[in-house]
């Protein structure tokens, strides 16, 4: 079990009265009459509302936060009785699903204020948003609300989410306090000979026993000398001496995910490998020491790959050296070349080296960590400063 205190579930009022005046004020400043929301974490982030109902792609669910006020609930009558738990009031309803009017008439009834003034909305339109909603629908919502204009969001939301408050440090402390645990039983439930897609499955059941709501990211690889990506389901090939295995997995406690990962070798360990592991590890520790507010998530990326240089000069092809974390596995920022975002105190972040080595192998090294006034706060148990061997 996780050692951090389990903390309460869900939130104090008091939270989404915050987010919500934060957002009004960003909203003032940026001319926004509103905002639409239609996705998940949004909507749990403003609300409060949480349901594996998400995985279902049948019914559209919409939240509108206006220039002042409480947010008003756009949603299908079976979410009625969960919302009404929230602090949110206005709550408006549909038999659903009904696809020739799947809560268009509902939402053009609420925005046609806004309509008839031509004021603007705000849309989450940018990277990593998505239009939960059919385009069709989409189509018509426009179609009826034609002096509407539609101003996108993006930053607006996704900076307010990208720094987080106390409580929700303490969700994410207490989920990475699984995780860590989870991967420290690994030594003890995995074996020489196991077949891979049986790990998996021993790690899921090991991450709820310590006390994860869920296990929906379970990925990773085991091969000679190491592998050669880190994205895969698991097959049935058995573990080998020699190998090098990966996990990488992100848990969730309420809402909140942890997003790391841990190699071991199988056996015994080559040097190969045993030298990318110790390079991950320095560069992790160069990126730790980076992340302070003032700095960018450019000079988070550099820090890790001066180090990374020493053994793999291609620059990072990955992509990305980490990401935010929080109500999503990945969130923004991104650690690259091209991210230019500055880290703000109690941001929280995964630091993800990765390099090439060997003929085509690659290892990835992850930890989670808190932006704190003088360098990373670790959220996950650090990994161990040598390669372990099983």
């Amino acid at each position: 079990m996780s050692p951090n205190p389990t903390p309460a579930r869900g939130f104090a009022r008091s939270e989404f009265e915050t987010r919500t005046a934060k957002a009004q004020a960003l909203m003032a400043e940026a001319g926004l009459a509103g905002l639409l929301l239609m996705t998940e974490a949004e909507v749990y982030y403003f609300t409060g509302f949480r349901s594996l109902f998400w995985q279902s792609p049948t019914r559209p669910w919409f939240v509108f936060v206006p220039a002042a006020g409480k947010p008003v609930a756009v949603i299908p009558e079976i979410g009625a009785e969960l919302m009404r738990r929230t602090w949110v009031e206005d709550i408006r309803t549909w038999a659903a699903p009904t696809p020739a009017d799947d809560g268009i008439s509902l939402l053009t009834e609420l925005l046609s204020p806004l309509n008839g003034a031509k004021a603007r909305l705000g849309v989450l339109k940018g990277h990593e948003t998505m239009l939960r909603m059919p385009l069709g629908d989409w189509e018509r919502l426009r179609a009826a609300l034609p002096g509407l204009q539609i101003a996108d969001a993006t930053g607006l939301v996704q900076g307010l989410r990208m720094t987080k408050s106390a409580a929700e440090i303490e969700k994410l402390a207490y989920i990475c306090g699984i995780g860590s645990a989870t991967f420290a039983r690994v030594p003890e439930i995995v074996a020489e000979g196991m077949p891979l897609d049986a790990v998996f499955r021993e790690f899921r059941r090991e991450a709820l026993s310590q006390g994860a709501d869920d296990a929906p990211y379970v990925v990773g690889a085991a091969a000679e000398g190491g592998y050669a990506d880190c994205i895969s389901p698991p097959g049935i090939t058995p573990l080998a001496r020699g190998d090098v295995l990966m996990i990488d997995t992100g848990c969730t406690w309420d809402g909140y995910y942890c997003d790391f990962d841990r190699n071991w070798a199988i056996g015994t360990a080559s040097d190969a490998a045993k030298r990318a592991y110790d390079v991950l590890w320095r560069a992790t520790e160069a990126g730790l020491a980076a992340a302070r507010p003032g700095n960018t998530c450019r000079e988070l990326f550099r820090a890790m790959s001066q180090v990374i240089a020493e053994l793999d000069t291609s620059g990072g092809d990955i992509g990305r050296m980490g990401h935010g974390l929080g109500l999503q596995l990945t969130e923004q920022p991104s650690h690259m070349e091209s991210d230019t975002t500055v880290l703000r105190e109690n941001m929280v972040l995964t630091l993800e080296p990765c390099l090439s080595y060997g003929e085509g192998l690659m290892m990835v090294h992850e930890e989670n960590i808190i932006v704190g006034p003088d360098g990373g706060v670790l959220l996950s148990t650090r990994a161990a400063p040598e390669l372990p061997v099983i």
